[in-house]
């Protein structure tokens, strides 16, 4: 049998796995790219075992074009996901050139290895946009709306927006940006703020006692789920026609309302006392305080408020958010909580295990005495 193959760069973040299952089910063979490291972290990639061979791995580095251009000539993809980014945020302002390589020229040199190759009329390709190349631009945000990016990671992303247009239309290459508002999920990275949010969350509920730390609770966001957003990657390639197309909820909220409705999920409502820096999140049961502000963790030039105009994929794609935010922050929130309870029951089996094998060799030294 042959399958279409789909080849996924940035493949051990969220979306990657994700999205190589949604396409293994769909009988694809998956290549998925990833950064060489001697100690890399696959753990969400597990959930790919049960696809056996049909989903490899390989070593692929977005600053070097001739890697890119030999892995390409070799897997002969029909399709290609660049998912590979320096994802953060606020990193972008600490590693603004190493941003920049990655997010703006990685999808130039994949383009350019496409056409190199002579692949334009073969392999499609779907370049992962961002809602933060909106900026502060007026709420709510569609494909029309000026790009007006607040930061080094946002203005790396407009370049690789701009240079998939500029293929699309030079060469012909069937190459869609789509343009993803916030999508979560419980394999989020906990330096995200609603895994953040949900992981502390967990603990709590779990006896932990340090408070959560945040910046600005009253940015507002866009948030979906994950798995409703590869689903509109993947649509986007099935098109006779490739385009742009923005992936939003139509949701706005704040991270304030996020704090609230992940500790909602163990039960806990939070009232807030203060202002500023010195404002906190307090249990009104006991007083307890729950949330408390870190002013370093405010970004240097701050996005406001992301709200997403999806008109454009419903009508094109068919596409539509179908979890809802509630049900995404629950599953994450009860996710943490397996996730921690596991890790404390197996601390505390390799404790008992420590234990009695040092008893046991106190025990044979009180013997051989």
């Amino acid at each position: 049998m042959t399958f279409k193959t789909a080849l996924i760069t940035g493949i051990t973040g969220q979306d990657g796995p994700l999205l190589a299952e949604f396409l293994l089910e769909k009988g694809y063979r998956v290549v998925g790219a990833r950064q060489w490291s001697p100690l890399p972290d696959d753990q969400n990639l597990t959930r790919l075992e049960k696809f056996g061979d049909r989903f490899s791995l390989r070593p692929a580095d977005m600053s070097d074009s001739g890697n890119l251009t030999r892995l390409l000539a070799e897997e002969k993809p029909d399709e290609i996901y660049n998912l590979a980014a320096q994802s953060h945020v606020a990193i972008s302002y600490d590693l603004p050139e190493m941003t920049a390589d990655v997010n703006a020229l990685g999808p130039l040199r994949l383009l350019e290895a496409i056409r190199t190759l002579g692949m334009e009329k073969t392999t499609r390709f779907y370049q992962a946009s961002s809602s933060e190349m909106f900026g502060n631009a007026p709420a709510p945000q569609s494909e029309t709306t000026p790009f007006a990016p607040c930061s080094p990671y946002a203005a790396a992303k407009l370049y690789a927006y701009w240079i998939t247009v500029t293929y699309r239309n030079a060469y012909g290459i069937h190459a869609s940006n789509g343009i993803l508002f916030n999508h979560e999920s419980p394999i989020r990275g906990q330096d995200f703020v609603t895994r953040k949010i949900t992981h502390a969350v967990a603990k709590i509920s779990l006896g932990g006692t340090d408070p959560l730390v945040l910046g600005n609770l009253d940015s507002r966001r866009d948030w979906g789920h994950a798995r409703d957003y590869v689903e509109g990657m993947w649509q986007m390639l099935q098109q006779d026609t490739p385009g742009d197309y923005v992936l939003a909820t139509g949701e706005s909220r704040t991270v304030r309302a996020c704090v609230e409705q992940a500790f909602s999920c163990i039960g806990l409502r939070v009232i807030w006392r203060g202002r500023g820096p010195n404002e906190i999140g307090c249990d009104p049961r006991t007083g307890r305080v729950l949330v408390r502000i870190d002013p370093a963790l405010f970004r240097p030039n701050e996005v406001h408020a992301l709200l997403g105009d999806s008109d454009k994929a419903r009508r094109v794609l068919g596409w539509k958010p179908k979890i809802s935010f509630a049900d995404m922050i629950y599953e994450m929130v009860q996710s943490d909580r397996q996730d921690l309870f596991q890790g404390t029951e197996s601390l505390l089996t390799k404790s008992l295990e420590t234990f009695y094998q040092n008893e046991g060799s106190a025990h044979l030294i009180r013997e051989a005495s």
